[in-house]
């Protein structure tokens, strides 16, 4: 069958993403941190877009202190925001300033500055050690080998063959530099397993109970599930014994490394605050730090009054004006979003600001979005990595949807709100005799709660709470 070219005509419809429709999306969904980054990027290279200092008077600022009640009716529609400015070509109807308040400012929320210097590295630790002991220059080479090659724990990554051949030395003088290494501080540090750690901080710690060394040597699994009495049995001692070379055991270090670990805390901001006023719950965004947004009158005069300015120069500016409004206004509805979207999500979990997590009820994107008549899809982008403060602590909006769990009631419970409930029980538990995960599936279902054995199994595992047989003890 032969091939032809044909032309037709057909109908569909698309929906194109405008650079404009990318912007508003991706301010959307950008972090307090990252938009800031923004902002001060388009301050940068947009020369109309000024920020608005701190103490200067503005009328157009003001008119920007929007109470947060009227966000109520506001449209969240980004498509029909971008078709509502597509036509205007009359840079005199474009909002002039973002003042980056919304609701009632209040008082202003002030943060304490952190400064630090930088933490030492156990590599730097142990490298300065070397320098500072009277060692041959093999000793160093190879302990800066042994050094370099610890995992944050502080334990030693390599084995004894791979560290004498990388330091060009035989395996006994490679494990010997590595023992001295080892009573380095930390003490225990390269060791090639747990053992090793414990056995060396025993050992300069001169401690001479021989319980402690059997029990290090043949029983850590043993110690691990807190068999106590298995332990005795064996070592032909005293359960007050064992219990006596427990405690030494875990006054050791497991993991000599864990003071030098250098990742630097991720400070929080809030995006949101939510305080309690006359048994009514109220949502005040947090805008402090970020910059305050106005058109340029200079550039504005200009078009105004430039009669002798070239018309290449007047569409450079009107181009500039341009950007720096959908810059505002796409930064005006990423706040008014983020608004409405934790409003509607402090209105579904009353009883969990009221109450505590237990009261943590289901919530998904579709109910919120319905709430807020957006998409889910945008419910997703404004809770992504923002985070609310509340009289319960700081949360990410996220936290706030969880799953059903089917109960007997017409009131279905949330998955946190079923954790919590299992970490209760486990915690009234008798010690000697712990409940296991089926009789905790026994105890939720008398209250309605219905969960498969293995879902107990893994909604204990997600809290670090161990089997019933590693919580036993004696």
């Amino acid at each position: 069958m032969a091939m032809q070219l044909k032309q037709e005509l057909k109908l569909v419809q698309k929906l194109i993403l405008t650079p404009q429709l990318q912007q508003a999306i991706k301010l959307l969904q950008l972090t307090r941190m990252e938009l800031s980054e923004q902002v001060n990027q388009e301050l940068n290279e947009n020369p109309v877009l000024e920020e608005v200092q701190d103490g200067e008077d503005s009328q157009e600022e003001q008119d920007n202190q929007e109470e947060g009640d009227k966000y109520k009716n506001d449209d969240l529609n980004v498509e029909s925001l971008l078709k509502s400015m597509e036509s205007s070509d009359n840079w005199e109807n474009y909002p002039t300033s973002y003042s980056g308040s919304f609701a009632d400012s209040g008082e202003k929320q002030h943060f304490i500055e952190n400064t630090y210097a930088k933490k030492t590295s156990l590599l730097d630790h142990l490298l300065w050690q070397l320098r500072m002991n009277s060692l041959t220059e093999e000793e160093v080479r190879v302990g800066t080998i042994i050094s370099g090659n610890l995992n944050d724990d502080g334990y030693l990554t390599i084995t004894i063959e791979e560290v004498a051949e990388k330091g060009g030395c035989d395996q006994s003088t490679a494990l010997e530099i590595l023992k001295k290494i080892q009573l380095f501080d930390p003490v225990g540090v390269a060791s090639r397993d747990l053992k090793e750690c414990l056995k060396v901080q025993a050992k300069s710690y001169n401690i001479t109970n021989p319980v402690v060394s059997a029990v290090i040597d043949q029983y850590l699994p043993k110690l691990l599930n807190r068999n106590f009495t298995f332990i005795s049995k064996k070592l032909h001692v005293s359960k007050d014994a064992i219990l006596e070379a427990v405690e030494i055991i875990s006054a050791l270090e497991p993991k000599p490394g864990r003071p030098f670990i250098t990742e630097e805390p991720h400070y929080i901001i809030p995006d949101v605050y939510v305080f309690k006023f006359d048994n009514e719950y109220v949502v005040k965004l947090n805008n402090t730090g970020l910059p305050k947004l106005r058109l340029s009158n200079f550039y504005k005069k200009i078009l105004i009054d430039g009669k002798n300015t070239p018309d290449s120069t007047k569409d450079f500016i009107k181009e500039r004006i341009n950007s720096a409004t959908w810059l505002i206004k796409s930064i005006q509805q990423r706040q008014k979003t983020i608004y409405k979207v934790s409003k509607s999500i402090v209105s579904h979990q009353v009883d969990f600001l009221d109450k505590g997590t237990k009261y943590l009820k289901p919530l998904i994107l579709r109910d919120v979005a319905e709430d807020v008549e957006v998409h889910e899809s945008t419910v997703s982008r404004v809770t992504n990595g923002k985070y609310m403060h509340t009289p319960r602590g700081v949360f990410e909006l996220k936290y706030f949807f969880t799953s059903r769990v089917a109960t007997s009631s017409d009131e279905d419970k949330s998955m946190v709100s079923v954790k919590s409930r299992i970490k209760e029980i486990i915690s009234d538990e008798d010690p000697k005799k712990p409940i296991t995960d089926k009789q905790i599936m026994g105890v939720l279902e008398k209250e309605g709660v219905f969960l498969a054995r293995r879902t107990v199994a893994k909604y204990r595992e997600m809290m670090s709470i161990l089997s019933s047989a590693g919580r036993k003890e004696g």
